[in-house]
């Protein structure tokens, strides 16, 4: 056959014969594993070249690659083998890691639908790019597993709104609330849904932390032309915690004329954050006033018929048996956040049939003893900012700001400190409650307070008091 011979189509007849391989061992992982498996893990993946008997597959990123080695190689080789008896294995590599050896070939696909997006974007092309922009949905979060009561009723309309529209209705759309609370589930929820029903647009849902960390690498390796064009060029832009962006004057900069590309175009933009854009400090005027120009949709505390109708959704869902009494009891302890919730109700069943005990009452008390102990007395970030702001005699303002005068930034560290201490908040959660810092300064301040508690016995006593007025 000769080399320059070719399909009706413009690709050669063993690059069809590779992506009619392609789609059949595709629809056979799909039929075994789920649908919602092989959109987050599968349909990333593109089909490079043969060579030597090794299929060549990328991915997008790391994270995925590890993960599709882990869990889907062999069945991979086993298939592809069925296909093509020629193959007799398979390798999967990070795209970008390769490409750098062979750049101007960054966009191009050697077989057809083998590089779709996995946000649903067409083959081959940019799309491929996008996929590593957006960052892995989870198959829990849609729109048929969140649970509507009262205080989340108002987002969740708005959420189904904006994902089913067909044009933009509002623009942004802005969810806010506490941790735990289900700003992340209906965000991703919007994505599941869009990707379902329209799998032509393109959606890219991403951490602020993360839209910040590729726009500061861009900067570093002169590619903000790039940058630019993989997030002016979307149908939908999903950005979560965007407070974290809170102090960062050059992202709040990038982001603004981001967000006035896309909404000047047409795009929908939704965001989340965990307080109402006029309330996050360490942001610019203009991007305030941008932010609450769309639909601001807040999210309450749970009730405790809202927390009782999720425990009854879990446990139906787990297939498990589990007494009311015993549900009740954890609606009416465990008020905090749903992510505290659900994790309990997983503790009880997996003890229960890890030692092979009855879910009771008494058993559940036995096995989240500390979580209950925690629910009976929180104390709260907030709380401790304001404790120690009134303590030190400077404002609560001072623990969000950039300030570094040490008559500021002493006491916020000794905030951070019994953060630490305190709650069950990680570092990047305590950095975030703090004006966006990054979770090693985090650690800097817990490891200079320890320092200091040591050296200086009337410090050690103004932190131990902080700490028993917080506790008591």
């Amino acid at each position: 056959m000769e080399k320059d011979e070719t399909a009706a189509d413009g690709k050669t007849p063993s690059d069809t014969s590779l992506s009619t391989q392609w789609k059949a061992v595709c629809g056979l992982l799909r039929a075994e594993i789920g649908e919602a498996a092989y959109q987050s893990w599968l349909k990333p993946m593109t089909v490079r070249e043969i060579v030597d008997g090794e299929m060549r597959i990328s991915v997008p990123t790391r994270f995925m690659r590890d993960w599709i080695i882990a869990h889907y190689l062999d069945r991979l080789c086993e298939l592809w083998a069925d296909e093509n008896p020629e193959i007799k294995s398979v390798d999967v590599y990070i795209q970008s890691e390769r490409e750098t050896e062979t750049a101007p070939s960054r966009k191009k696909t050697s077989s057809g639908d083998a590089g779709s997006s996995a946000n649903g974007g067409g083959n081959g092309g940019s799309n491929d790019y996008r996929v590593d922009i957006s960052a892995p949905l989870d198959q829990r979060y849609t729109f048929e597993q969140f649970v509507v009561g009262k205080p989340n009723e108002f987002a969740y309309a708005a959420a189904r709104r904006i994902a089913e529209a067909s044009k933009v209705v509002f623009n942004p759309l802005f969810l806010y609330g506490g941790v735990g609370l289900g700003k992340t589930h209906l965000m991703q929820a919007i994505a599941w849904h869009i990707r379902e029903r329209t799998p032509d647009r393109n959606v890219i849902y991403l951490s602020a932390e993360k839209f910040m960390y590729r726009f500061i690498r861009a900067l570093r390796e002169k590619n903000t032309v790039d940058f630019k064009e993989q997030f002016r060029s979307v149908d939908v832009l999903m950005i979560d915690d965007v407070q974290f962006i809170s102090g960062k004057e050059s992202t709040q900069e990038e982001f603004f004329h981001t967000f006035n590309s896309l909404v000047d175009q047409g795009r929908q933009i939704v965001l989340s954050a965990d307080k109402s854009p006029s309330d996050l400090e360490g942001m610019e005027e203009r991007l305030i006033s941008r932010l609450n120009y769309g639909l601001v949709a807040d999210i309450h505390a749970t009730t405790y018929e809202l927390r009782l109708g999720i425990l009854h959704s879990k446990a139906e869902k787990m297939s498990v048996d589990i007494p009311q009494k015993v549900l009740e009891f954890l609606a009416h302890k465990i008020t905090a956040n749903v992510r505290e919730l659900e994790g309990g109700l997983n503790r009880v069943v997996a003890h229960a049939q890890l030692v092979g005990r009855e879910i009771t009452l008494e058993t559940t008390q036995d096995v989240l003893h500390d979580l209950l102990r925690a629910n009976d007395r929180r104390v709260t970030i907030e709380e401790i900012q304001k404790r120690v702001s009134a303590h030190f005699n400077i404002r609560v303002s001072d623990m969000h700001s950039a300030r570094r005068a040490r008559s500021v930034a002493r006491p916020r560290q000794v905030a951070m400190y019994l953060a630490k201490q305190l709650t069950a908040r990680s570092l990047p959660e305590i950095g975030r409650k703090f004006g966006g810092r990054d979770h090693t300064t985090v650690m800097h301040a817990v490891k200079k307070v320890d320092e200091l508690r040591e050296q200086d016995s009337s410090f050690a006593e103004d932190v131990e008091l902080l700490r028993r007025m917080l506790e008591g």
